[in-house]
């Protein structure tokens, strides 16, 4: 049976749009609960290896409830934070008014660092991944955390980040992995097709709002073909971290200064 929220081709951002709009009240609590709250960890590893400098514009695509926006902002720098739910913008323009006074990724009440002293708020907006609305090498840095499987177009969205950011810049891809070890990537989709939707269920009303996880990354390249694809369109220093033996991985690369 397919999945109510997932849909290829040009339907497929609406059915997403549906799908943020229906859990975005819950979505930083079920987070939470099927990462085991692993989840806010490996947003640190993002920002640490992000080493964003403070007065730096970053920009972090489907930023979703802000999570990456407010953590990249917690180190000083000049953050946009775009996505095209409304209700999901709504969420993180909250948390962000909520903690103008402490910027951060809370971590069993304490935080993921000390903000810097020049702290900025995020700016948020509404706009299409697909199609940035910012001039070629606008940013040092573009992130995206568990919003390009979630394109009509992945290739496109990964695309239109590299464009975006400067010569020298990072760009890095946080989202589910897909294990290289069949024993283990067997268990790992057991989960997502299982257990997760019981999450769903429980905590949104929805069951096939979190069964669309599994769905989703059965049609998407995960890290080793995000990999591929910095390298085709001119990335360096590409590479891979895992976490969870692959169950979940972080993309890295670094557009080149013409010489």
């Amino acid at each position: 049976m397919s999945n109510p929220f997932y849909a290829p081709g040009e339907q497929r951002a609406a059915k997403v749009h549906a799908l943020f709009a229906t859990i975005a009240p819950r979505y930083d609590l079920i987070n939470d609960v099927q990462s085991f709250g692993l989840h806010r960890r490996w947003k640190r590893r993002l920002v640490a290896e992000a080493a964003v400098k403070p007065g730096q514009r970053a920009l972090d695509v489907c930023c979703g409830t802000g999570d990456l926006a407010l953590a990249l902002a917690a180190q000083g720098a000049e953050v946009t934070g775009l996505d095209f739910s409304e209700a999901m913008l709504a969420v993180a323009k909250s948390k962000a008014q909520r903690s103008e006074s402490s910027v951060q990724i809370p971590e069993s009440g304490s935080g993921l660092a000390t903000p810097h002293p020049a702290l900025r708020i995020p700016h948020f907006l509404r706009g299409d991944a697909q199609q940035l609305p910012f001039p070629e090498a606008s940013f040092d840095l573009v992130t995206v955390g568990y919003g390009l499987r979630n394109l009509a177009s992945w290739e496109t969205g990964l695309s239109e980040m590299a464009r975006v950011v400067r010569p020298g810049g990072k760009l890095l891809v946080l989202d589910f992995g897909k294990p290289d070890a069949a024993l283990w990537r067997a268990i790992y989709f057991g989960y997502l097709r299982l257990i997760v939707p019981v999450y769903g269920r429980l905590f949104a009303g929805r069951a096939d709002a979190y069964a669309y996880i599994l769905e989703s990354l059965r049609h998407y390249p995960a890290q080793r073909g995000v990999e591929a694809k910095m390298r085709e369109l001119g990335l360096e220093q590409v590479r891979v971290i895992n976490f969870l033996s692959g169950a979940m991985s972080l993309n890295l690369g670094v557009r080149p200064v013409k010489s």
